[in-house]
């Protein structure tokens, strides 16, 4: 930094200002500084910055190795805004979350004197392991159940699933089936029940419901089922994965989507646009969730008492598999 300095004409405290981004500098002494700082190839010493400050500029991120669409994005979002934030990110993927996983975890995380911590948690089992930890430093949820985190950040699930079957709906079907995600994820619960209150909202009978694991192939195997049986005329599906699937099984067996079935996702994955039909889907905000976690985090170690919104509104995108029933299917 005294090299800096000196190149730049300025003082040690005045290079010290340009790095922290500190006001009121003129625009021609921060840009002899970012000048002399390219010239020389400096890189502040974090390790001196935080014995100094007594603050790390670290976050910990913990996350379940599920290998799916909706996590790893979070994932990524959460340390591209942490970033952006000037916070260095490190991470622990966990292939279970047991109490005793999260607590290793936790451990792991503050030996690096993490300032907060951001947990990916999209299972019941993990919820309950968190809200039995007390690791001393601020935590933020996302995903999740987000009424059962003390602080908490995500999509609102139910909305998207609500806002789905209520496109249904109003496209004029009346029984609308729904492919619902594993059992012990907090989401598709959340999606299922979405799709329950729309139905009972509009003074309709639930349609039926299967169950599958986010997976392609139990969205092929519901889609033979369906084929198989006085299938209804829609079907809302939790995730774009499982619909992709399903569709694929109704193509094989002559069934036409959305001639003879409209069929909706959840989450808006890249390929979903490419489809034949392009597949009616619910949009996920990932970066925007990123974000949201990361500023609630930074208001938590700052000691700020910011209320800022925790719940994200997801955006139904319609497509061309969804239309209106034909004559037949409404009769059915």
């Amino acid at each position: 930094m005294a090299d800096v300095a000196k190149v730049a004409g300025v003082s040690h405290q005045t290079v010290s200002r340009v790095i922290n981004g500190m006001p009121n500098i003129k625009d021609s002494t921060r840009k002899r500084v970012e000048a002399a700082i390219k010239e020389l190839g400096y890189r502040p010493n974090t390790a001196a910055r935080a014995l100094v400050t007594r603050k790390s500029s670290t976050i910990g991120i913990i996350s379940t190795e599920s290998g799916l669409y909706g996590p790893n994005s979070i994932h990524r979002t959460v340390e591209d805004a942490a970033r952006q934030a000037g916070y260095f990110a490190g991470s622990v993927s966990l292939p279970t979350v047991t109490a005793q996983s999260l607590t290793d975890a936790i451990d792991h995380l503050l030996r690096q004197s993490v300032e907060g911590i951001v947990m990916i948690a999209a299972q019941y089992e993990a919820l309950d392991a968190i809200r039995r930890q007390d690791p001393g430093v601020p935590l933020v949820v996302v995903e999740g159940d987000l009424s059962k985190a003390r602080s908490a950040v995500g999509v609102d699930q139910h909305r998207g699933a609500y806002e789905a079957t209520t496109h249904l709906i109003e496209l004029g079907h009346t029984t609308i089936a729904h492919v619902r995600g594993p059992l012990e994820w907090t989401e598709a619960e959340a999606r299922r029940q979405g799709w329950e209150d729309a139905l009972r909202a509009a003074g309709l009978e639930l349609g039926p419901l299967y169950l599958g694991d986010w997976t392609p192939r139990s969205g092929y195997i519901t889609g033979r089922q369906l084929a198989a049986e006085d299938r209804p005329s829609a079907v809302f599906v939790a995730n774009d994965q499982m619909a992709i699937g399903l569709m694929h099984a109704l193509h094989e067996t002559g069934i036409a989507v959305p001639d003879d079935i409209s069929v909706v996702g959840f989450d808006d994955t890249p390929e979903t646009e490419f489809l034949n039909p392009p597949l009616t889907t619910v949009r996920q905000n990932f970066q925007e969730v990123g974000r949201r976690a990361i500023d609630v985090l930074h208001a938590a170690i700052s000691g700020e008492n910011e209320d800022l919104p925790r719940l994200i509104a997801p955006e139904l995108i319609i497509r061309s598999s969804t239309a209106a029933p034909t004559t037949r299917k409404a009769q059915k």
